[in-house]
């Protein structure tokens, strides 16, 4: 069994924001493969559901972000997941551009709070992650508010598909092991130009 967690901040004023980003993919999943929502448990929304033949909980906390760990440990302890080799975190990257995705089996936070947090509680960086980019924040802009805002018209099919790539991209380390999914997902993608 697969714990996927998406990272975010719970209520409408977040929705479809840069931090939320993981929440988004976490969404598509549940479309995707019709995962019944099973309630609130350990601060964390969460489904369980099959992907690709695996069994899998696809999770979002409720924690807000900065303190996604409280969640993602509760969830994984309570139902004897090992992270490091069954914990699958999706979140926002602002070190890529919008639209490109990144895989790594282990790492430090990065200077993002909710892996940092996560970190903490689990008591290990080795755990796979997928990051999406968001974008660098713009010149003068506080830190907050860039992954507090909302992607420009241009931005959001830009990470719409970057979304949809992430979900494929859990389907892939599902059925065929990480090393093949950052081999598929790792490359800086194109982006045509119409």
């Amino acid at each position: 069994m697969y714990l996927i967690a998406g990272l975010g901040n719970p209520g409408r004023q977040y929705e479809h924001t840069r931090h939320n980003i993981g929440f988004d993919t976490v969404d598509v999943l549940v479309e995707e493969y019709q995962v019944p929502q099973s309630g609130v448990r350990c601060k964390g929304m969460y489904g369980k559901g099959m992907i690709a033949g695996e069994k899998v909980i696809l999770l979002k906390p409720l924690t807000y972000m900065n303190l996604s760990g409280e969640s993602v440990r509760g969830i994984a302890d309570y139902f004897k997941i090992d992270p490091e080799s069954q914990l699958i975190v999706i979140y926002d990257d602002i070190d890529l551009e919008p639209g490109q995705i990144r895989i790594r089996k282990k790492g430090s936070a990065g200077g993002h709070n909710g892996i940092k947090d996560i970190i903490a509680k689990l008591g290990t960086q080795n755990f796979i992650r997928i990051k999406i980019g968001v974008g660098a924040k713009p010149r003068g802009w506080d830190l907050a508010d860039h992954v507090l805002s909302r992607f420009s018209k241009e931005e959001r099919e830009l990470i719409d598909m970057a979304v949809s790539r992430a979900a494929a991209a859990v389907k892939k380390i599902l059925t065929d092991g990480v090393d093949a999914a950052m081999n598929e997902y790792n490359r800086k993608q194109v982006i045509e130009e119409e």
